[in-house]
């Protein structure tokens, strides 16, 4: 078991799917946890229960992730209720499916403002809230290094630009001994996408261990970096998606 007692979590969108799965292990692994969410008020309340089961501190913030000014709101609720902060997790995204010729402008613009906008701004609202140990991670996805199959190019370029903010803000905060990594997950079994979907076996046929992931695998590797055990690695790319772009 990696130990994080005493340290202070923010994960955004953490009332359901991979985000829950991130509130939940950090909280088993000793964080207490502050988590923002945006619709899901029963969800919300049923993971802060959970974490509070543990004997952790749950903090459950409802925040529009398109929305600047809930971000900073979010942030500072969270910094008020833990005392401070040591990890953020950037989960919150949304999905999209479509041809660019498609494409509404309205739509493609609150995908980007939730899946690139919304971590930056959140880091930027963390970041002086942080010191030496301290540590940043988000969710991308595979879809981000392989797009392999049509409709899915917006959700892909708003996934691949984390890669880019993921490398960058670990050079500007390596000197303050603050770590930035990015976790890619594949096809993994969660509401929005589940393994008995209408594309499961399709996107099973992709992968090398001919699966779905589970959103507490996910989870796994995101308390990986969050803990002292990863302390030399940054900037850096843990795909977790069962061999779908080996």
């Amino acid at each position: 078991m990696i130990d994080l007692s005493g340290k202070r979590a923010l994960v955004t969108g953490g009332s359901r799917g991979i985000g829950a799965a991130i509130v939940e292990a950090l909280a088993q692994n000793g964080a207490d946890v502050a988590f923002t969410y945006q619709n899901s008020n029963e969800k919300a309340a049923a993971v802060a229960r959970s974490v509070e089961s543990r004997g952790r501190r749950a903090v459950a913030i409802q925040a529009d992730s398109a929305d600047p000014q809930a971000i900073a709101r979010a942030v500072e609720a969270a910094v008020a209720a833990l005392g401070g902060l040591d990890i953020l997790v950037n989960s919150a995204a949304i999905g999209h499916s479509g041809n660019i010729a498609d494409l509404e402008l309205d739509e493609y613009q609150t995908l980007m403002d939730v899946n690139v906008r919304a971590p930056v701004l959140f880091a930027k609202a963390v970041i002086p809230h942080l010191s030496d140990g301290g540590r940043i991670v988000t969710i991308g996805s595979a879809l981000g290094e392989r797009v392999p199959f049509p409709g899915l190019t917006p959700y892909a370029m708003s996934k691949a630009a984390l890669t880019s903010f993921t490398r960058g803000l670990s050079r500007e905060l390596g000197p303050s001994g603050i770590t930035v990594n990015l976790v890619q997950p594949g096809a993994t079994d969660t509401d929005a996408n589940p393994a008995d979907g209408g594309a499961a076996d399709f996107q099973r046929s992709l992968t090398s261990l001919g699966r779905f992931g589970e959103p507490k695998e996910i989870a796994n590797a995101v308390v990986f970096l969050a803990s002292s055990a990863a302390s030399v690695i940054t900037g850096a790319t843990l795909t977790a998606d069962g061999g779908a772009i080996a």
